[in-house]
């Protein structure tokens, strides 16, 4: 019989003593995961953080009351930039969303079984980050009383949507994707959820969570349907990963704009987007998988491999960087070429090697094994990688618009202090989601994690198998870096 320790010593470690599980009983993984909802109190942090978001979400709703009530003339939106924060805000969060869909759809299908340990949170943070993202193009259009008329719905006017406005084009792709990624989301916690109604200690909670468990009794016939929606979920989502984000660079891609009218922005979009997806999940699975003792289930194996997608994506993305210059100069356009030029050594520059610092050479430390498998390095370089993204997105709608063709139109993009907070707001709608998902819904998917367990394999005990699929979720003997990152 073979045993794992478990750490949960994640409220007082003078009252609560290491918890062993035993490989051999599904059950202890439940209790361990059902734990961090079933607590009467969450740890203080929990309520440092929920109210943190709380009061930065209030102070969103005021901004755009605010914005509302004078005009989108407070933001910082002037003649030549009248693309400014919105739409960097806009990219930056849908771009935040790309991984959980890719760990829930793209590796699910390459069964990846590393990746069940963290899905159910990549998922959620998908859900949230498209949910800040949708606020900003449903804010910036001024008169956002008349923001159906941007739907292909008959109305008093008899006037229709530009279909060839890429702009048009974001709407049924964002929305197409919240879509998918809610269904796909929601079908994978029904096993849970109803784990969750049968283990309630009050009658309202039995109630909410059978509400929508939507009836599941764990039986043949529900396995199999549910696998079956789970898998064409699947299917449907592996496709938005890579369109949804080219989409959004279309709203660059197809205009005539030096330094925008690029065919590299699809592939070079949808790279940052999984890179900038990437470092948001090992930031908040760093200081989760600490506060609510989840070490032996999100271990340094997952957050490894993480750092190794990060290291990857962040390589493309440098790529992606140098073959815009080499592009520039090899078309001989000098319009084109004075655009990159400007960029580096520009009024932005600052800006530009910001965005390098942080997305080019941070993500080079994870070459090294030390730094991949340390806590502290992976959290700072998954905050610089995020910073360096908006950065990014930052350059790339800024630069090329205070510097056109014409030298007399020439400006300097300030943003305001209703951009600054409005964006610091956002961050308050997605921790407040965020940290209500923890509280109340399982942030691991139990019934996943007890399909890659070793006894979930038929030939589990024979020889030469139990280490293979110990292996496979990551159930591996203890490690000496990670006693270290424990006692850490």
């Amino acid at each position: 019989m073979s045993t794992l320790v478990i750490d949960n010593t994640w409220d007082d470690p003078a009252k609560r003593a290491p918890l062993v599980l035993n490989h051999d009983r599904f059950d202890t993984v439940t209790a361990e995961i059902c734990r961090v909802n079933e607590e009467a109190k969450p740890p203080m942090a929990w309520y440092v953080t929920f109210g943190i978001s709380l009061a930065l979400l209030g102070l969103l709703g005021v901004m755009v009351m605010y914005l509302l009530a004078t005009g989108v003339g407070v933001w910082g939106n002037q003649h030549p930039v009248m693309w400014g924060f919105p739409i960097v805000n806009f990219v930056f969060w849908v771009g935040i969303g790309h991984a959980g869909t890719l760990i829930s759809a793209i590796l699910f299908l390459f069964r990846q079984k590393w990746r069940t340990a963290i899905n159910r949170f990549a998922e959620a943070m998908t859900i949230f980050a498209v949910m800040c993202a949708g606020i900003f193009p449903a804010i910036h259009v001024g008169r956002i009383w008349v923001i159906w008329w941007v739907f292909p719905i008959p109305n008093q006017m008899d006037m229709w949507p530009q279909f060839r406005s890429p702009l048009i084009w974001d709407v049924f792709a964002v929305s197409t994707y919240f879509t998918v990624s809610t269904l796909f989301w929601y079908v994978g916690l029904i096993p849970d959820l109803a784990t969750l109604r049968d283990r309630a200690t009050s009658k309202v909670k039995a109630i909410a969570y059978g509400l929508f468990a939507l009836g599941w009794r764990g039986s043949n016939r529900h396995w199999h349907r549910y696998e079956r929606a789970y898998l064409l979920l699947a299917a449907l989502a592996t496709p938005l990963v890579l369109s949804v984000h080219s989409v959004v660079s279309f709203d660059f891609a197809v205009s005539q704009l030096p330094g925008w009218h690029t065919t590299i922005f699809p592939p070079y979009f949808v790279a940052g987007a999984i890179f900038s997806g990437f470092a948001m999940v090992v930031t908040l699975a760093v200081p989760a998988r600490s506060l609510w003792g989840l070490k032996n289930f999100i271990t340094l194996r997952h957050l490894e491999n993480m750092n190794k997608i990060i290291l990857l994506t962040g390589t493309i993305v440098g790529y992606a960087y140098a073959m815009e210059f080499f592009i520039a100069w090899y078309s001989g356009a000098i319009y084109e070429q004075f655009a990159f030029v400007n960029r580096a050594f520009g009024q932005y520059a600052w800006a530009y090697w910001i965005m390098i610092s942080c997305n080019v050479i941070t993500p080079q430390l994870f070459w090294f094994k030390k730094a991949r498998t340390s806590i502290w390095i992976m959290f700072i370089a998954s905050l610089l990688v995020n910073v360096g993204m908006w950065f990014e997105r930052f350059v790339i709608v800024i630069t090329t618009l205070s510097q056109d063709f014409l030298p007399s139109s020439w400006g300097y993009f300030t943003p305001t202090w209703v951009d600054w907070l409005t964006f610091l707001g956002t961050f308050g709608l997605f921790g407040t989601f965020f940290m209500l998902f923890i509280r109340y819904l399982p942030v691991i998917a139990i019934a996943e994690v007890k399909g890659v367990m070793p006894q979930a394999d038929p030939h589990y005990g024979e020889e030469g198998h139990e280490h293979e699929s110990e292996h496979a979720f990551g159930f591996q003997p203890r490690r000496p870096e990670d006693k270290e990152e424990d006692q850490s």
